[in-house]
């Protein structure tokens, strides 16, 4: 029995550039807990950390790792050494409880590999990049695999443009916008007027990159071959709360 899983392989740039080897090694392990928080009894999961400042994650679902990769980036704690995400996704046979992440070998790995190693090699880099592989018994959308990677990687390129122009209480605004989901909200935790936080999204276009977000959810979803609109949904909640219960952590007022 085919199962839909998707996978990232997640690596923290210039992590050798500075003494902080151990610092973000722990970093890696509490988001390693923390993940295993979001997805409990929403969706199988399994997540490895490696060789220091590298986490591997597979889960059910075609959207759900691009999701927890996307809420990663927007609480991520060294912003001197922003993380990047390989990501594919596909099929499997069997079930992915049944699967040792640490010397699991697929063809969705590879890409996930390839994907990582190609933002690796990138100058200026993104955040986020899709490698996916056409099987020689391709059927669905597997037929135009790569073709649904163009497509995705373009709006993540985009999406980057607008994130890589945010200045930093833009960027703050936007992701606390994510999780608390209205303006009031930001004005009152941030203890500005709402028409400095309606400014702070506007100009940082805060509307335009969750849209994009939401948006490659929704193509990811329909992917699928059934409904699991209701999964992304109640694991995206499922974030949103574990997040906002510790909000002053992830997100500070000052960073």
């Amino acid at each position: 029995m085919e199962n839909q899983v998707s996978v990232f392989i997640m690596d923290v740039s210039n992590s050798s550039k500075e003494d902080i080897g151990n610092e973000l090694s722990d970093y890696l392990k509490e988001l390693q807990i923390s993940i295993a928080y979001w997805t409990q009894y929403i969706t199988t999961t399994k997540v490895a950390h490696r060789a220091g400042d590298e986490l591997v994650v597979v889960s059910n679902g075609f959207a759900s790792t691009y999701i927890l990769a996307f809420y990663l980036s927007r609480i991520w704690k060294y912003t001197d050494h922003p993380p990047y995400f390989g990501l594919s996704f596909g099929n499997i046979e069997g079930n992915l409880n049944n699967i040792n992440i640490e010397t699991w070998i697929h063809p969705l790995m590879r890409q996930a590999r390839l994907a990582n190693d190609f933002l690796k090699n990138q100058q200026n880099r993104m955040q986020f990049h899709f490698e996916l592989a056409p099987r020689k018994d391709a059927s669905g959308f597997e037929v135009y695999s790569r073709e649904f990677a163009t497509l995705l990687n373009t709006s993540l390129s985009l999406k980057q443009e607008q994130i890589n122009e945010q200045t930093e209480i833009q960027s703050l605004v936007c992701s606390l916008y994510l999780m608390l989901g209205q303006q009031n909200k930001v004005s009152e935790y941030l203890g500005r007027t709402k028409s400095t936080i309606s400014s702070h999204m506007k100009n940082g276009k805060a509307d335009v990159i969750l849209d994009t977000f939401y948006n490659i959810v929704d193509v990811l979803n329909s992917l699928e071959m059934g409904p699991v609109n209701d999964q992304t949904e109640e694991l995206q909640l499922n974030i949103r709360q574990n997040i906002n219960n510790r909000l002053q952590v992830y997100l500070p007022k000052e960073r």
